[in-house]
């Protein structure tokens, strides 16, 4: 309990994975009775838990356009690990949050939602983490679903005693220090900023126990949430960075052609052609693509090299997308089926997010590969 002058601010810290939490949000709200309740929720994770028909909505052709495949195959992935705890314990993920709200309205309480809009906090993150780290945390979020831990009530309780918390921010702030400032610091301030902001005498904040320690050091600090919400810029080394490997290759073709013999350029060409064609086309594969998609992967791959504007992951997945043509019905199934490996084979909309991911990957590294044997051969 947080006190500003004649105003009082209930923060309880949950899981969100435990059915005691989920009962002790109703008990606090019944008995506060509070003019408000914050849940640590955006617009968009609010939706997600409320709205049961979200996934008819999703269109992969447009997730695979706008460059979201990543993104929203790490979400699932994240989503099916906190379902499967979640169903060892006979809870949905996210209960308590729901609590919060159920029992907001029932007492006629107004409802805050008072976290970062997810997409800006994933942003900021990924922006913050280097090339090797992202690929360790896609290695980690993908291995989570292969991952048969098993958790009880019990465990999940005694995490969130504050010597248990302190201790696992202490080791996530060691092994990860550039994941923890956006993931946790600042919503710690976005969080008890927005809860102070919120109307009325009596409030009930819902956050995850995680956060709890932070915001309370944050209580009475002034926040610029305006500041927290700015998308992350790209350093221009970055953005050059994509055309490094198109201008590297293509100089070299020139210096091969005029100073050298033909075939020194023929040479050249094969260099480029077979590592960008044979990788894109081998991942695109162990994707289980369609056979024309690997196909058009092993074609477009050293064509689409040279283009940073367009990727091979985006031709072959529009084209995988339009050949399997997933369902309303594939659509309502994710939830259930990315609860495997398998299960994201199985889904003909999962599968086509892995085809467009396993060509973007394949084709990546062959631009690599084939860059740097295409510069071996002019020395």
């Amino acid at each position: 309990m947080l006190e500003d002058g004649e105003r009082t601010f209930y923060i309880v810290g949950t899981a969100h994975v435990s059915e005691a939490s989920a009962n002790e949000v109703r008990e606090v709200i019944e008995a506060v009775q509070p003019d408000t309740v914050c849940l640590e929720l955006c617009q968009t994770r609010y939706d997600a838990l409320t709205d049961e028909d979200r996934w008819k909505k999703l269109d992969v052709f447009r997730v695979i356009r706008d460059g979201k495949t990543l993104m929203l195959l790490a979400n699932l992935a994240i989503g099916a690990y906190q379902r499967r705890m979640g169903a060892q314990l006979g809870v949905q993920p996210g209960a308590e949050l729901l609590a919060g709200a159920e029992s907001a309205e029932a007492i006629g309480a107004r409802i805050e939602l008072v976290d970062r809009e997810i997409q800006t906090t994933l942003r900021r993150t990924w922006a913050n983490v280097s090339f090797w780290r992202k690929a360790e945390l896609i290695s980690a979020i993908m291995a989570s679903t292969l991952t048969q831990e098993t958790l009880d009530e019990e465990t999940i309780e005694e995490l969130k005693e504050q010597a248990n918390l302190s201790k696992m921010l202490e080791e996530f702030s060691e092994a990860l220090p550039e994941v923890k400032g956006p993931l946790i610091d600042e919503r710690d301030a976005y969080l008890m900023s927005g809860i102070e902001d919120a109307p009325g005498e009596k409030v009930v904040a819902v956050v995850g126990a995680a956060h709890v320690p932070g915001m309370k050091r944050l209580f009475g600090t002034p926040v610029d949430r305006e500041r927290l919400d700015e998308q992350p810029e790209r350093a221009q080394w970055t953005k050059a960075l994509k055309w490094v490997i198109p201008a590297l290759v293509m100089a070299a073709f020139l210096v091969g052609y005029f100073k050298h013999q033909d075939e020194t350029l023929e040479q050249m060409l094969y260099a480029w052609v077979i590592p960008n064609s044979v990788l894109a086309a081998l991942m695109t594969t162990i994707a289980l693509a369609k056979p024309l998609s690997v196909l058009v992967a092993f074609i477009a791959s050293p064509i689409t090299s040279l283009n940073p504007l367009l990727g091979a992951g985006m031709v072959v997945g529009l084209l995988e997308a339009w050949l399997r043509k997933p369902t309303v019905e594939d659509a309502e199934r994710i939830n259930e089926d990315v609860q495997s490996l398998g299960g994201f084979y199985r889904n003909p909309f999962t599968r086509v997010l892995l085809v467009a991911f396993m060509a973007t990957l394949g084709s990546a590294l062959g631009a690599w590969v084939g860059a740097g044997w295409v510069v071996t051969l002019l020395t």
